[in-house]
């Protein structure tokens, strides 16, 4: 007798076997109405998100003001919240972000506000100084130490219309890639995949409501060169295990393909894990204990990026690839020629007589009466061998 617990490591196990050896347990493109299903109401909440929300631009695409000073005052160090309160009383408003960057000796806070006149700014390295007195070098209060910059939302700008086109030039470039490497419907597959990632990654900025930066929209391309390597590791399965597919009967195209996503799957989740690690630490280094806005942004995007790559090549990719080629009449026919070869097969088994297959080479004209093998022939045209007297 089996205790609950042990039915349960035993089906783990089961399940942790089947991914491990990848014989096609998984049934992920026969289920994949539910996967179509799930992915397209994602992308709708995401591009519905786009159009009303909206994004979180930073500064560096609305333009603003920026001010710097060290993270060390008179009375020790200085905290944001110190720094968002004085600002606050100087203007009369928060400021957009206050962020504390770099470590020991060299860190200092960063302020990012809306564009400030004169007045405001001046008043805000006065309030600054006043309340705060960060040190200068020699460990002075000094109010030189609080710089002041304006920035301008055109740079962000060119950040972006440059992304764009490459973002175009690699969509062109991939697309021919593919077309020529695997064949059309590989091609239009991929694309498909990477527009989803794009689409989810921008929707999940929209929706949670991160700062888009200039490191956002380049790490934004980052991710799709490891979204098209998973997606292309799956293919080259796809395409060694189709071929010749045709002119055998033991298994259908979606059925050959679904083994290539199960026998790639276990190496889409190692590399995925390996992926993301760096990734994770970056953002928990980087960002969480050296306080690098650039880092973070970077890591930020690279993580939800590439976590919707992984779930676009396995449950996306492939299930439409297949769609898209089950709609050749070839396949089609492949398709009903493996099934009826299976029927006779379970007829057999089950002791029903099953009419012989027709024969594949032709036969000629006069079929059907037996005739014994001719002889061969000597010189005279008669049958060899020795003459009746």
């Amino acid at each position: 007798m089996t205790t609950p617990g042990t039915e349960g490591t035993r089906r783990r196990e089961s399940v942790f076997h089947r991914l491990y050896v990848g014989t096609g347990a998984f049934d992920i493109v026969g289920k994949r109405a539910r996967w179509y299903v799930s992915l397209g109401l994602l992308v709708l909440v995401c591009i519905g998100s786009i159009g009303f929300k909206g994004f979180n631009l930073g500064i560096d695409f609305e333009g603003g003001t920026k001010l710097q000073m060290p993270a060390v005052g008179a009375q020790g160090p200085i905290s944001d919240s110190q720094v968002q309160d004085a600002f606050r009383e100087a203007v009369g408003r928060p400021a957009e972000t206050v962020q504390v960057v770099g470590t020991g000796a060299n860190q200092t806070i960063q302020i990012r506000t809306e564009a400030l006149d004169v007045e405001e700014v001046g008043a805000v390295k006065q309030t600054l100084f006043t309340q705060l007195q960060p040190l200068d070098a020699q460990g002075r209060p000094s109010e030189q130490v609080i710089s002041d910059s304006a920035v301008s939302g055109t740079w962000g700008g060119e950040i972006t219309q440059q992304a764009l086109i490459a973002l175009g030039v690699f969509l062109v470039l991939v697309t021919v890639f593919l077309a020529f490497y695997f064949e059309k419907w590989m091609a239009v597959a991929a694309l498909v995949a990477l527009l989803h990632d794009v689409v989810v990654t921008a929707g999940v900025y929209s929706l949670i409501g991160f700062e888009v930066t200039p490191s956002t929209v380049i790490g934004l391309l980052t991710i799709l060169g490891f979204s098209l390597y998973d997606t292309v590791v799956v293919f080259d399965k796809v395409k060694e295990n189709t071929r010749g597919l045709l002119g055998l009967t033991r298994r259908t195209y979606p059925e050959a393909a679904n083994l290539a996503v199960n026998q790639t799957l276990m190496r889409s989740i190692n590399t995925s894990v390996i992926a993301l690690l760096p990734v994770a630490g970056l953002l928990v280094v980087g960002a969480g204990m050296l306080g690098v806005g650039m880092l973070r942004d970077l890591a930020l995007v690279q993580l939800i990026g590439m976590t919707a790559g992984v779930i676009s090549s396995i449950f996306l990719a492939t299930p439409l690839l297949v769609d898209l080629k089950m709609r050749e009449s070839k396949y089609r026919e492949h398709e009903v020629k493996v099934q009826q070869r299976r029927e006779r097969a379970a007829a057999k088994a089950a002791g029903e007589d099953v009419p012989e297959e027709a024969p594949k080479q032709a036969v000629s004209a006069g079929a059907g009466t037996s005739r014994r093998p001719s002889r061969p022939a000597g010189k005279s045209g008669r049958p060899s061998g020795k003459r009746r007297r």
